[in-house]
């Protein structure tokens, strides 16, 4: 295992002012490791206070390690706990495959509960440490002067803030994503869409019809349905007491503003009337749902601009599809890898420190991008009578073993000297075919110094993160 990084209470103060804009999983969690790395952080939130939205959150435990790490686990545990079991059925109810998923995974648990009491639990701990948080500063421009070493934001109130990095943690629909790559990134349809809902077992009747009631007498329950070009995934959580449903299904219809509205029940009925009855007789218990299409990105160029103090991070620089189940995790691994690198560039080193934290990110975040897309794929694929392990939640050790606090600290200093001696330049995606994310497995399996020298001897290895 790879030696874990000096406690933070070594950690001196930087100097190094960042100020991160969106207080979503990317904010909070880079803001948080940046305190816990002596920088000066402080974060704008567009809205004016939290609310209760959203339904099913995943964090796979390459995310719940640093979230541990925190001091968070027993808090998050109370109200995320996870399934023991994945039972995958053919779409015709038959059971295709039963994945154990046994705890501690590679040494963590992963968190799957609603999204708003899980980021209420990262955002309270983000006020406990002091961090700064001011609500209501919705972003409007960003710019960077380099001559004068800051970057800049104004908010609609025509504020500005200047810091040494600016964070663009902003989400999808990132303002700040056209100013770091130079024009407008529109997604685009990925002809797919999902009905999505999350409601109470016993209040809508799920506990007492005996075509539901599995999902709430067993405890927390994970199914899933595939075949037929769709998938369904019916999920409860808090020991079988709340329920969320997910419906991944053809869609090419043009999308006009917003890509998630309110959706018909009746029209998720349809979708599934041939099909194992179960799955119906779930949706017909939800008392609203939610139409949400999927779009997609071409991969950015760069998450970091010109002059490498305003930065992309999380779905700013990276949207997931829902198969993958990391685009949270992600994230929470952006911000810390962010915060180390600065820690390790210091305060006359930023760009040096944000450049290199792409290198370390921009190939690592595609393959878990890519397995998603894998998933949803074979799953859509599914015959009635396929079974066996294949068609399993994917979960390998080069994605789930990862420790992106102690990968940072060991891959640091090997990248940046590659990019001092042979200048910067803006990242490539190269197939490792052999082991797709191959320098995370090695930072998880080898020693701090061992890391270093396999990363000075194999400038292939280098090269998949900068060319």
């Amino acid at each position: 295992m790879a030696e874990h990084p000096p406690p933070s209470d070594d950690i001196r103060d930087t100097g190094i002012d960042v100020i991160v804009v969106g207080a979503g999983f990317a904010g909070i969690a880079c803001a948080v490791e940046c305190k816990r790395k002596g920088h000066r952080v402080m974060i704008l939130e567009k809205v004016h206070e939290l609310k209760q939205l959203g339904d099913m959150l995943s964090l796979g435990v390459n995310a719940s390690r640093i979230l541990a790490r925190w001091g968070l686990h027993e808090k998050l545990w109370g109200v995320a706990d996870s399934a023991g079991e994945i039972h995958i059925h053919d779409y015709l109810g038959d059971l295709v495959q039963v994945q154990k998923m046994s705890y501690p995974l590679f040494g963590a648990f992963p968190y799957n509960g609603h999204r708003a009491v899980i980021h209420e639990v990262l955002f309270e701990h983000a006020k406990s440490l002091g961090i700064e948080i001011r609500m209501g500063h919705q972003a409007v421009e960003y710019w960077e002067d380099e001559a004068n070493g800051k970057a800049g934001v104004k908010i609609q109130t025509g504020e500005t803030f200047d810091a040494d990095v600016i964070v663009a943690a902003d989400g999808v629909k990132s303002l700040a994503r056209k100013f770091v790559i130079g024009y407008c990134d529109n997604p685009k349809p990925s002809g797919y869409a999902i009905y999505r809902a999350w409601f109470d077992a016993e209040e809508h009747g799920i506990t007492t019809d005996p075509l539901t009631d599995f999902l709430s007498v067993h405890g927390n329950q994970v199914h899933a349905w595939i075949g037929g070009d769709m998938h369904f995934l019916a999920i409860s959580s808090q020991g079988g007491k709340t329920i969320c449903f997910f419906l991944t299904h053809k869609d090419n219809a043009a999308v006009d503003g917003d890509w998630s509205s309110p959706g018909k029940i009746e029209d998720v009925l349809d979708l599934l009337k041939d099909r194992d009855p179960r799955c119906a007789a779930i949706v017909s218990k939800a008392p609203s749902c939610i139409d949400w299409k999927l779009l997609v990105h071409d991969p950015l160029p760069t998450w970091v601009s010109k002059s490498g103090r305003v930065v992309l991070i999380g779905d700013a620089a990276h949207p997931f599809l829902p198969t993958s189940v990391q685009g949270a995790s992600q994230a929470i691994e952006d911000g810390v890898t962010l915060a180390v690198s600065l820690n390790l560039a210091g305060k006359d080193n930023v760009r040096l420190g944000t450049r290199t934290w792409e290198c370390m990110r921009y190939q690592r975040v595609h393959d878990a991008q890519m397995l998603g897309v894998t998933t949803r794929n074979l799953w859509h694929g599914a015959k009635a009578g396929d079974s066996g392990n294949k068609f399993e939640l994917p979960m390998p050790e080069w994605l789930m073993a990862f420790d992106a606090e102690a990968h940072a600290y060991a891959a640091y200093d090997g990248i940046a000297r590659t990019i001092v001696e042979e200048g910067y330049r803006l990242p490539s995606l190269e197939e490792v075919k052999e082991s797709p994310g191959y320098l995370g497995r090695i930072a998880c399996g080898a020693g701090r110094a061992n890391l270093k020298g396999l990363l000075y001897l194999d400038e292939n290895l280098i090269r998949i993160y900068i060319t």
